[in-house]
């Protein structure tokens, strides 16, 4: 069957399989959900607002749990990955924000690159001794925008721009997966690392970066060009259950990926580099302390 006319009803039998969705209680993320418990998998919410998270879970078919899990907390995110027992089929890394005005996490990053970066990094390498078929990570056709400040990753010197720190952030993204692609590869396990956008979909990110203007801008295009969260949700399933080599990246299929059914995609020369990729997971090392957990193979 093509991959252009892919659509959840093409989701394999999940029976027996564990899957592990961040921001889950709402937008695509929840949708992916809930395509995935109709197939017959285990979904783990892992949802930052519990009451929220609960909610979610009602519309949900099947085996379903909710745990709390604050990305922009990393003591949030060592207590999530120290309570998981048991083995874990698929890691999705969805959920983020977006061009929101300058704020830090708990543990002093730029917002957008300490949630939608940082936190799944720690998260991702915290769990992976645990995941035994792939980690899917959300990106933004917006990577392409994007430019790594290996010297200032946290925006603390010059003016703050947001849209260039979800920029960054979604580039971010993209060379994660490619770095943890090599090194999982180096290590000798099977486990891949791939990468999924949901072109331009209407969801709640786009109402929620506090200024007015923007929100009412991005109200009006949702409306007009937007494809629904249903439509977005299918680079990520397909990514998450289909037979795709380490390091893919899955998108829309027209429209300049922003609308459509879910193909392989490709991506810019920067989210390519790989020697930026090592040097970034050096830093994202170095802030979060916390490093890959599986050891190279032997020669």
């Amino acid at each position: 069957m093509s991959s252009r006319k892919w659509t959840a009803v093409d989701l394999p039998r999940l029976d027996g399989r564990t899957f592990l969705v961040t921001g889950a209680n709402s937008g695509i993320g929840l949708v992916a959900a809930r395509e995935l418990g109709h197939a017959g998998a285990r979904v783990v919410l892992a949802v930052r607002d519990l009451a929220k998270g609960e909610h979610a879970a009602t519309t949900i078919r099947g085996e379903r749990e909710v745990r709390q899990l604050d990305l922009a907390d990393l003591a949030s995110i060592r207590t999530f990955a120290q309570a998981w027992a048991g083995d874990l089929d698929v890691l999705i890394n969805n959920a983020g924000v977006m061009a929101t005005p300058e704020r830090r996490t708990k543990d002093g990053f730029e917002l957008q690159i300490g949630t939608n970066h940082l936190g799944h990094f720690a998260l991702t390498n915290l769990l992976l001794p645990r995941i035994t078929d792939r980690v899917v990570t959300v990106s933004s056709g917006a990577h392409r925008t994007g430019r790594i400040r290996l010297d200032d990753l946290n925006w603390e010197h010059g003016g703050y721009k947001r849209w260039g720190a979800y920029g960054q952030s979604k580039l971010a993204n993209l060379l994660f997966t490619l770095e943890l692609q090599r090194r999982l590869h180096a290590a000798g396990s099977d486990v891949r690392a791939l990468a999924a956008h949901p072109g331009y979909a209407a969801t709640n990110l786009q109402h929620r970066t506090e200024n007015l203007v923007q929100n009412t801008v991005m109200a009006i295009t949702n409306r007009l060009i937007a494809q629904s969260e249903e439509m977005g949700a299918l680079p990520t399933l397909y990514a998450a259950t289909q037979d795709l080599p380490g390091g893919s990246y899955v998108g829309p299929d027209r429209f300049h990926e922003q609308r459509g059914h879910p193909t392989l995609v490709g991506r810019s020369a920067a989210a390519s580099d790989s020697e930026t990729a090592k040097r970034l997971w050096d830093v994202s090392e170095e802030l979060t302390g916390v490093s890959f957990p599986l050891t190279p193979a032997a020669a």
